[in-house]
């Protein structure tokens, strides 16, 4: 975020202005920090539909930042927003009906967001990704199953890449998204959400 300053305001000559007012300004990333590369990663989910069939879809655009040191799994630290009035199951009205107050409710709450806490091997090429996941005004911890991140890729541009898949099971019901009586006593929408989230990670070299 960009420096904000508030500029003197003065009102007549005979008076003195007040003094200018800065926030601090934004720290660059540290050699640590790996952006998320938006156009290459996406959140997708599948839930039961009567309990019969899977409808799967897809939500908005990933973003957010993970640090990590290269090495460590346990230095690894993700912050990320997923723009959930992207959502899209393929069937405009259903997803009209998701952004609705009926379900997610994107007028109020339009992101869901996902800070972890702490990282844990799980062994070769896994690891077990801890944090709070806030969705519909709501935030619990949830456990992220992790399989990367890939070795690094540098690009023509001297640019370091890696890449990760994370996965995880969640309850809807804990996140508040009911339907109405007569959907939920009909169970026509299963509780458990399987959600997979596919990131591309980038960082600049070092100036």
């Amino acid at each position: 975020m960009a420096a904000v300053t508030l500029a003197s305001v003065g009102f007549g000559s005979a008076q003195t202005p007040p003094a200018a007012q800065s926030a601090a300004p934004a720290q660059p990333p540290g050699p640590n920090t790996w952006q998320i590369d938006s156009n290459h990663s996406a959140a997708n989910f599948s839930v039961k539909h009567m309990m019969v069939s899977t409808v799967r879809g897809t939500l908005g655009r990933v973003s957010g930042t993970v640090e990590y040191d290269g090495t460590k799994v346990e230095s690894i630290k993700a912050d990320v927003g997923i723009d959930i009035n992207g959502v899209n199951t393929g069937v405009q009205g259903r997803d009209n009906d998701l952004r609705s107050a009926n379900f997610f409710d994107v007028a109020t709450y339009p992101t869901a967001t996902f800070k972890s806490k702490r990282a844990e091997a799980a062994g070769a090429g896994r690891f077990r990704l801890i944090g709070d996941l806030t969705m519909h005004g709501v935030t619990k911890e949830v456990t992220l199953d992790v399989e990367g991140p890939s070795a690094p890729l540098k690009t023509q541009n001297g640019a370091l890449r890696i890449g990760a898949s994370a996965t995880t099971k969640i309850n809807r019901r804990d996140f508040g998204l009911n339907y109405n009586r007569l959907v939920e006593a009909a169970a026509v929408v299963g509780d458990d959400i399987q959600v997979t989230i596919d990131i591309e990670l980038t960082k600049r070299p070092a100036a």
